[in-house]
């Protein structure tokens, strides 16, 4: 079977408009090849072109428009093919949680692995490194709120934080933020265990 129609079979099982990078086909051939038979299959119009290194398998609306995938899953796309963590923006994470109002003037992600500016047609999607603690939570709904934290930071985040917090995060995700004091700055910490002491007194 040629390296092509390997690919093809692989991408068969992708979901339309998923994004991804030729990383994703490690091991299928030499990466020569691979980016070779990327080409032919753009230009077949099996795939979309989305950005450097980035394919997606064409996904149209009912105009018959190729629709662009969500920012967050070319972010994930980009951070798989470095085995890296990823997390929204404290920025925006904070504005999901109805402590900000602050919108952000483009996508903006936390990764472990490099700072990367991938451009999504007209959106320049960025994705920013940060050290690993910040991102012990990433994927789930506690590290959203981590990101968020980090972002307000020392002078904004109080124990009534936390206390919205709790109430906004499932109560399995909180606890998961409260066990995860280690990667906390001390600062988070101080105000995370002000609660946690006003939780038990009015317990």
């Amino acid at each position: 079977m040629s390296i092509t129609q390997s690919i093809r079979e692989r991408l068969a099982q992708l979901p339309a408009g998923q994004p991804f990078t030729p990383a994703l086909l490690a091991g299928m051939g030499p990466r020569a090849s691979i980016d070779q038979a990327l080409s032919r299959l753009t230009k077949a119009g099996v795939l979309e072109r989305i950005g450097r290194g980035l394919y997606m398998v064409p996904q149209r609306n009912r105009f018959g428009l190729v629709s662009m995938p969500a920012p967050e899953a070319v972010a994930q796309a980009v951070a798989a093919a470095e085995g890296a963590s990823i997390e929204v923006h404290g920025a925006e994470a904070a504005r999901r949680f109805g402590l900000s109002t602050q919108v952000p003037a483009q996508p903006v992600f936390c990764t472990t692995g490099s700072s990367h500016n991938v451009r999504l047609g007209k959106l320049q999607v960025r994705l920013q490194h940060v050290a690993a603690r910040k991102l012990v939570l990433a994927g789930r709904p506690a590290g959203q709120a981590l990101s968020a934290l980090w972002y307000l930071g020392r002078g904004q985040v109080t124990p009534d934080t936390f206390a919205h917090m709790a109430r906004k995060l499932p109560k399995a995700e909180f606890e998961a933020l409260r066990q995860a004091k280690s990667a906390m700055p001390g600062w988070m910490v101080d105000a995370l265990l002000r609660y946690e002491e006003g939780v038990t007194v009015h317990g």
